[in-house]
């Protein structure tokens, strides 16, 4: 279990906090979805949750974070990251330059454990086929789209079997097919029990894979809720969050008297076709 008890944090000279009186919890073998506006803290939350805060930015953190009752501040670098994998947003910036091909560089943190050969070579070709990439393997990582960056990102981190992984924005450089791509491979993590913390802004996709939203807003945890409580909620728009394109047009519905305020706002395919096609407040 991830557990934060009244984190707050502040960057080295920073006039204020970036995160403060941050509380939750996420189950092992869930994926939660973080959602915020941009400057909200989404990083900086996911930093935290990794173990990398304050270890590799310093600064002052108060408040507790733990990882199956595990301190994070009170471990190094090196256990931290055996106990969680972080996959940030930018794939430039997490691909490590020390390998020339992408076989090398998917590998390279199992290198660096002491992974027999043969136990790190399998493991590249499993999470190679399981992210559709293994004609990449023996091309160099610089040679790659920033789509094709970001899934060899991920997969150095997937192949390094942490119980629990953060993605901050890991679709940012993908294309529809590798969004759902991602997800999907997110559904399978779960099954292993691998305890998933994403932070998105695809709402519509978060709807469909989360188990749990949380909304960061104000430097802190806003809102906690399911799926569906969060994103029908009528504070996201004064946080700076959208809505997904059911509730959107259910609002505009309701503007236009085609369905009644007492009608619960849909955020999914399912629950829009529930109020539009049986009627509901008028709409047919």
């Amino acid at each position: 279990m991830i557990r934060l008890d009244d984190v707050g944090y502040t960057y080295p000279d920073a006039p204020a906090p970036a995160l403060q009186h941050v509380s939750l919890e996420v189950p092992p073998g869930s994926i939660t979805g973080v959602v915020g506006a941009s400057g909200a803290g989404k990083t900086t939350l996911a930093k935290v949750i990794a173990g990398f805060i304050p270890q590799v930015e310093g600064g002052e953190l108060t408040g507790s974070a733990t990882v199956d009752g595990r301190n994070l501040a009170e471990l190094s670098l090196v256990e931290a990251v055996s106990k969680v994998g972080l996959v940030i947003q930018n794939p430039f910036n997490q691909i490590s330059g020390a390998r020339y091909t992408v076989r090398g560089e998917i590998a390279f943190g199992l290198e660096n454990l002491g992974t027999p050969r043969a136990e790190m070579a399998a493991g590249v070709d499993e999470v190679a086929a399981l992210l559709r990439i293994t004609d990449l393997l023996d091309r160099s990582p610089y040679a790659l789209s920033g789509g094709q960056m970001q899934l060899v990102a991920i997969a150095s981190m997937l192949v390094l079997r942490t119980p629990v992984l953060v993605m901050d924005e890991p679709t940012s450089q993908l294309d529809p097919a590798g969004t759902r791509l991602v997800f999907s491979v997110l559904d399978t993590l779960e099954e292993a029990g691998v305890t998933v913390v994403i932070f998105e802004h695809k709402l519509e996709l978060l709807q469909a894979h989360a188990d749990r939203l949380l909304v960061l807003a104000d430097r802190t945890i806003a809102l906690a809720g399911t799926p569906t409580e969060v994103l029908a909620d009528e504070r996201l728009s004064g946080w700076g969050i959208g809505a997904t394109r059911y509730t959107r047009a259910a609002r505009l519905a309701r503007e236009r008297g085609l369905i009644g305020a007492e009608v619960p706002l849909p955020v999914s395919f399912d629950q829009a076709a529930a109020v539009f096609g049986t009627g509901a407040g008028g709409a047919r």
